[in-house]
């Protein structure tokens, strides 16, 4: 299955190209102002709901550690080492394949923006998916490795942020009385 993407990657415009190599990391960019955006939103919410919306990144961060942990362990060769024409370069030796930390990063982004503000789903769950595929579209990685990668963000980003939001909620509401007029 890589080797039929790539193949069909590589017969693909170089606006294409451009796109899939420029676009997860401009994903990235989105989901981050789509979390300020959330913030400003929940900013007069109850307190729950901005820590959540603060908790989030911390959700994303941690599930990307774990990720970083796993690659240690399973140490799988990037399948670009073995493919001669992929459309991005192939990353440093010692930098694995799996699971995939973007994909990790955009499910994790995606999942924890659906938890503190629904109506986003329309959104980020497509984009999520399109900056995962980008990854072996431009040949950095193999399906399983996104695959994997999405499942963990997807799930594990959105349980870190519930499971941190009781630490936030009352440092957002220590905030909030300081801030208020007296």
């Amino acid at each position: 299955m890589y080797r039929d993407i790539v193949d069909f990657a590589s017969s693909t415009p170089a606006w294409l190209h451009t796109l899939a190599e420029v676009g997860t990391d401009a994903g990235l960019f989105l989901f981050a102002a789509l979390f300020v955006m959330a913030f400003l939103r929940a900013w007069r919410a109850p307190a729950r709901d901005l820590a959540l919306v603060m908790a989030g990144p911390v959700g994303i961060v941690l599930a990307y550690v774990l990720s970083e942990v796993i690659k240690i362990f399973v140490r799988e060769d990037r399948p670009c080492r073995g493919v001669p024409t992929t459309i991005a370069a192939c990353p440093p030796v010692t930098d694995w394949s799996f699971p995939s930390n973007h994909a990790v990063i955009a499910a994790g982004a995606a999942a924890t923006l659906v938890l503190v503000w629904r109506a986003l789903a329309w959104l980020v769950v497509p984009l999520a998916v399109v900056m995962a595929f980008s990854r072996v579209f431009v040949g950095v990685h193999y399906p399983h490795d996104v695959i994997v990668g999405f499942l963990l963000g997807a799930v594990l980003a959105p349980l870190f942020a519930l499971l941190a939001v009781g630490a936030f909620t009352p440092a957002v509401r220590l905030v909030r009385t300081r801030l208020s007029p007296r």
